[in-house]
């Protein structure tokens, strides 16, 4: 049986089409009263999904954009709880785009791995995506997501192996996340080539949609994915314009508007 979320997921990110903006929202940034006026916003401006970031003490995949980010929504209380109470408040102010939540293990683990998948359906949440967790050790979170009707978001990178990748994709159910570059997160002017031989290998290795990540950052890095992949995520381009920005829900629909061609 396919998780409600996985069909979500893959009913946003159809192959041939256009590549859906995945916007990275960081829960609890710049406020916590804010993360649903920033969800809605994001599917205003046009995103095909969103991912919400639970922020972590010790986030070793994100650059300085997003570990800032995440280091202010703590200092302000941000917890899974309240992360998930946003999704209910966006869910209820009208949001209908798909939303994964990007956590690092330690919380999910501290909160009871089924506990938060099932809150997080609860909640309005369609997906999980966890960075620091390899596919070959995922059993038990990716089995909680599955019961809880989530999809569950496999990663991988330039430098995985043919046997990785294989593994990676089996996890997988809503999409898999393909790492365009080896590193932390960060805005970069250009889709690096391994990036691209990435979402080939993905592509002869299973049927899923794909998603980029780590380091988009203008609207023609979206649009050359186009038959490459599903999704384009962008991050930390996104939250360098909000911590600026005088109105930070507005520069969220703003910089989406842009990067999706609306």
């Amino acid at each position: 049986m396919t998780a409600a979320g996985a069909d979500r997921w893959r009913a946003a990110l159809p192959a041939g089409g256009p590549v859906a903006l995945v916007p990275y929202v960081m829960a609890g940034y710049p406020s916590p009263a804010a993360t649903a006026a920033c969800l809605l916003a994001a599917e205003a401006g046009g995103a095909g999904g969103v991912e919400l970031g639970i922020p972590f003490s010790d986030p070793l995949a994100d650059g300085p954009t997003i570990q800032l980010a995440g280091q202010l929504a703590l200092r302000q209380g941000t917890t899974v709880a309240t992360a998930l109470a946003a999704v209910r408040e966006a869910r209820a102010g009208g949001l209908t785009i798909p939303l994964a939540v990007m956590s690092y293990l330690n919380p999910v683990l501290q909160y009871g791995a089924e506990r938060f998948c099932q809150d997080a359906a609860r909640s309005g949440v369609d997906g999980l995506l966890v960075p620091d967790l390899p596919a070959d050790e995922a059993g038990e979170v990716a089995g909680a997501a599955a019961a809880a009707g989530l999809a569950y978001v496999a990663m991988v990178a330039p430098t995985s192996t043919a046997e990785r990748i294989a593994g990676a994709v089996a996890r997988a159910t809503g999409f898999v996340y393909c790492v365009a570059r080896v590193g932390t997160t960060g805005a970069r002017d250009e889709v690096a080539p391994e990036a691209l031989a990435l979402l080939e290998r993905v592509g002869r290795a299973t049927g899923l949609p794909r998603v980029l990540g780590f380091g988009l950052s203008r609207r023609d890095h979206v649009t050359g994915l186009r038959g490459r992949a599903e999704g384009a995520v962008v991050a930390s381009a996104l939250l360098d314009r909000v911590a600026v920005a005088p109105d930070p829900v507005r520069a969220v629909r703003e910089v989406v508007a842009e990067l999706a061609g609306r």
